[in-house]
């Protein structure tokens, strides 16, 4: 009986202050939060504020192995060449081909995957997806061999079956465009499905039912219906896929590997990378950056503001 309570004792001795002060701290509603968003925090001061800052500094800067010198503007008037503006040009021309793909036919694959008429729609919503997984690099090594500079390639040899000339696809401009774009489109089509599918599953089936009742037709439902309410979605999609669009690089690279002929194939992150660590001029790279950022920045801000993202609602 003396051991029992002898152990008991023991084991019932009071906690110490001081470990009651650091649990209470811990578990307080003042301090969990942002014991909890510290990780986010961290990471973005590290991995986003801090590489941001370093590179806006080094644009004003020449950065040569173990020397760093200020030189004030220059690298942005380095930018005033026909390099820049080729890079610019494509990737902006490139942007507006995405956009314009990329934006309705999901939409509307979308609105018919969501039909309960369609036999075999969750295998479909699978197949658009799957290109998604793939390596863009992997991939663009097949696209190589399809459209191949050979008239024996698969692409030449639909282009002499229709009647028309074999093209060097990767060699004129329009051609190697129309590469990207393609490969861009065949790539992300199915996540732009599966944003607006979403979407869809979230619209009242009883607002189509009334409006059904009302004599609506399809497209009456579609425009009156389905678009105002995917309209937050839209402006998602449409967002991501401006900077999906000046971001641009893998698409570019898998074709000519930084070295397309007149810069047909050169976009401004490819740019960045040539003269950042092929020409090891980090200052004017960083210089690219930063008018790629800004860039970008201002674009969707406009278009944030024309579709109203800004405004309250009620």
């Amino acid at each position: 009986m003396e051991n029992y309570h002898l152990n008991y004792s023991m084991n019932t001795q009071p906690v110490p202050q001081k470990t009651k002060k650091s649990r209470n701290i811990l578990f307080s509603q003042k301090v969990a939060p942002y014991i909890f968003v510290s990780p986010f925090i961290i990471s973005f001061l590290v991995f986003f504020l801090y590489p941001s800052i370093s590179t806006i500094i080094m644009s004003f800067q020449e950065v040569l192995p173990g020397e760093t010198k200020f030189i004030g503007l220059q690298n942005y008037k380095k930018l005033l060449n026909p390099h820049f503006y080729a890079a610019l040009r494509n990737t902006t021309i490139y942007t507006i081909w995405t956009l314009v793909i990329l934006i309705p036919l999901p939409l509307v694959l979308a609105v018919i995957l969501n039909s309960k008429v369609i036999p075999g729609r969750n295998f479909f919503r699978s197949a658009y997806f799957i290109p998604a997984l793939t390596s863009t690099i992997v991939v663009g090594v097949i696209f190589r061999l399809i459209f191949g500079e050979l008239e024996s390639s698969p692409a030449n040899m639909l282009m002499k079956a229709l009647g028309l000339h074999a093209q060097q696809w990767t060699m004129h401009w329009g051609t190697g465009m129309f590469l990207m774009v393609f490969l861009a489109s065949w790539k992300w089509l199915g996540v732009n499905i599966l944003y607006f599918l979403s979407g869809l599953q979230n619209i009242p089936k009883e607002l189509y039912e009334s409006a059904e009742m009302d004599g609506a037709g399809v497209f009456t439902k579609f425009f009156r219906i389905t678009l105002p309410l995917l309209k937050p979605v839209t402006i998602y999609v449409l967002t991501i896929s401006i900077f999906g669009g000046f971001r641009m690089y893998e698409e570019s690279f898998v074709f000519w590997q930084n070295q397309s002929p007149g810069d047909i194939g050169l976009t401004l992150v490819g740019y960045i990378y040539q003269e950042g660590f092929m020409n090891n001029d980090m200052g004017f790279g960083s210089a690219i950056g930063i008018v790629l950022l800004a860039i970008v920045l201002v674009i969707n801000l406009i278009q944030l503001k024309f579709t109203g993202a800004f405004k309250k609602e009620g």
